[in-house]
């Protein structure tokens, strides 16, 4: 976990960089993506620095085991919540095609992305606040110290969370087949070339779902049937994956973006190669 972190804290600093260093890059997506790689940024170093309090601090200190684990709770919520603004922008930008530009601006997604983040952190502050096992080592989760009352409440939460997800995309697949079927008759495309973008589509929101899945669903089961006494192997071997999610983040919503891409070569060797598309993206891509 420990190395995980490391490498997640590694790559979202490098979407951060590329955000912070494009000026063209302020669109109110690409704020939504940066607050993806802040909150896994920070959940990286959050897993360096519970490695730290647990197996290095000498004595351990309670106060830094409590802020290692506010840090780590206030970052994977900031990142599961930016992964659902991301999602809702992405379906506002389909249902509401004609107007989305011009009531999406840039002021009000930085005032729901601060409001998206203070709430995220007052969940971090809850075990500095009192809401923690360590004065009754019998009530503690697996998220030690976490108690197994507030890890229910977190692990149906996410449960939720996912839920909502899962039927906007479902949404966002209606309304994109829909655009694509109405392009193909408008210029008269052939069938294969509108299968072919509707497939990718699919593809793509399978990609997401299916990774977002994959990764946190186990962990938040367990957190529900599982206490303190289990053993802890069984922890980190559901935890590695949910952590390992924000190491796909920025392949999924950054590295795979054209225009990330472009400020990328730039950084790297100066230059754009001559095979990279400049396709502009269309509902079907999702």
């Amino acid at each position: 976990l420990c190395a995980t972190g490391t490498a997640v804290a590694g790559e979202n600093a490098l979407v951060l960089a590329v955000l912070f260093y494009t000026p063209s890059l302020r669109a109110p997506m690409f704020l939504l993506i940066g607050s993806l790689a802040l909150a896994d940024l920070l959940a990286g170093l959050g897993l360096v620095a519970n490695f730290a309090v647990r197996y290095l601090l000498r004595p351990p200190s309670e106060a830094a085991e409590l802020a290692a684990a506010g840090l780590l709770l206030a970052a994977f919520s900031a990142s599961v919540c930016s992964l659902l603004a991301i999602t809702v922008d992405r379906y506002l930008s389909l249902y509401n095609a004609l107007t989305y530009h011009s009531e999406r601006t840039l002021g009000f997604t930085c005032a729901m992305v601060l409001l998206m983040w203070l709430l995220c952190l007052g969940v971090g502050l809850l075990p500095l606040l009192g809401w923690n096992c360590l004065r009754d080592q019998s009530s503690c989760s697996i998220l030690r110290p976490v108690t197994k009352d507030n890890a229910a409440v977190l692990a149906v939460t996410f449960l939720l969370l996912f839920a909502l997800m899962m039927q906007l995309y479902l949404q966002i697949c209606k309304i994109a087949f829909r655009h694509a079927q109405q392009i193909a008759v408008q210029h008269q495309f052939i069938a294969t070339a509108q299968a072919t973008s509707t497939r990718k589509g699919l593809s793509t929101l399978s990609l997401i779902l299916g990774t977002f899945a994959l990764c946190w669903i186990p962990f938040a089961i367990y957190s529900l049937v599982a206490d303190s006494s289990y053993p802890a192997v069984y922890t980190y071997s559901l935890a590695l994956p949910a952590t390992c999610n924000s190491l796909i983040n920025p392949i999924i919503y950054a590295f795979r973006n054209p225009d990330i891409q472009k400020s990328l070569w730039l950084a790297c060797c100066g230059c754009i190669p001559s095979t990279f598309s400049s396709r502009p993206r269309t509902s079907s891509d999702v």
